[in-house]
């Protein structure tokens, strides 16, 4: 009862829009890749506005009809209603022109070639915060590179200089504040077929799917904080490659070529080392060629990897 004695009249606002964020969520969970949150960041101070205007709409109609019998807050009720709808046709409007597109709504997408400007051989540094990585060979530059990432990331950036015949490639990326939500952020890099290539890797969380078979590599350094990481070094090579693995990745797939001599070195807080056709000695693992061939692959596994599967190809 209202101070007078009336009653006070109904307002159904806050299950409406309780109602509203509650089929958002429910969508999120069926559909991770669901990203309603940026038009909620750009677009909340209309249920301000519809509120407000159904509420002065709600007085006048009182101040006309003051002996009108209590009910439902009809203009601010609308309101709500309004904020919902309109709310729900941006999302849907936003998603289907990202679909058409072979988007993700949110998602910005870019591409960046690098050549290799008379460069006789490279050192690359990746630095990425979190997300998912792809590198593959065959690229004619030293780099073609394709991002995809959502609000949540800037742009990754790309710079290169040649000093003395070595090129100098750098690709980092700066995170925004913490978000709410999918977030994207995939890196697509395909390096050159024809470059030697010393190539280090600073990667948060995330996984990582390194198809270096036909990347002429003659150094891998890879840090992973947390998640999965795939790593192919089948193939032919023409020079000796070292490589070190190392952080608090979850599990570590790697591929070792059977006609290149391999050794493999684990130590550390390692969970579980599952090796195939490779001989065990010691905390070493090595292949029939080893030894035996003009090329060596010596790789170092530390930190504390959950598990290590070492395959052998065929």
């Amino acid at each position: 009862m209202a101070q007078d004695g009336s009653p006070r009249r109904t307002s159904l606002v806050f299950p409406i829009v309780l109602i509203g964020f509650g089929a958002l969520f429910l969508l999120r969970r069926w559909n991770p890749a669901f990203e309603p949150w940026s038009i909620l960041r750009t677009y909340w101070p209309l249920i301000l506005i519809f509120i407000g205007i159904g509420k002065i709409w709600d007085n006048v109609q009182r101040s006309r009809n003051p002996n009108a019998p209590p009910g439902i807050s009809l203009g601010a009720t609308f309101g709500a209603v309004a904020f919902v709808l309109v709310i729900g046709m941006l999302i849907w409007h936003g998603r289907g022109y990202l679909r058409g597109r072979g988007g993700v709504f949110g998602t910005k997408h870019t591409t960046k070639i690098v050549e290799p400007q008379r460069a006789k051989s490279a050192r690359a540094k990746l630095e990425m915060g979190a997300g998912q990585l792809t590198i593959n060979g065959g690229s004619a530059n030293l780099l073609e590179a394709d991002f995809s990432f959502s609000d949540s990331y800037d742009e990754p950036r790309v710079e290169y200089n040649v000093a003395e015949g070595v090129g100098q490639l750098t690709v980092s990326q700066d995170s925004r504040s913490a978000h709410i939500g999918h977030s994207e952020n995939d890196w697509s890099l395909h390096f050159s077929k024809d470059i030697p290539l010393e190539l280090k890797i600073d990667m948060g969380a995330g996984q990582g799917n390194l198809h270096l078979r036909d990347v002429p590599l003659t150094r891998l350094d890879l840090n992973i904080g947390a998640g999965q990481v795939d790593v192919d070094l089948t193939g032919d090579r023409k020079t000796d490659l070292t490589a070190d693995i190392e952080g608090g990745v979850g599990q570590a797939n790697i591929r070792l070529p059977k006609n290149v001599g391999v050794i493999v070195h684990a130590s550390g807080g390692i969970g579980s080392i599952d090796a195939h056709g490779l001989k065990h000695e010691d905390d070493s693992y090595t292949n029939d060629a080893y030894g035996k061939t003009p090329v060596t692959i010596r790789l170092k596994v530390e930190g504390g990897i959950g598990e290590i599967v070492l395959s052998q190809e065929l």
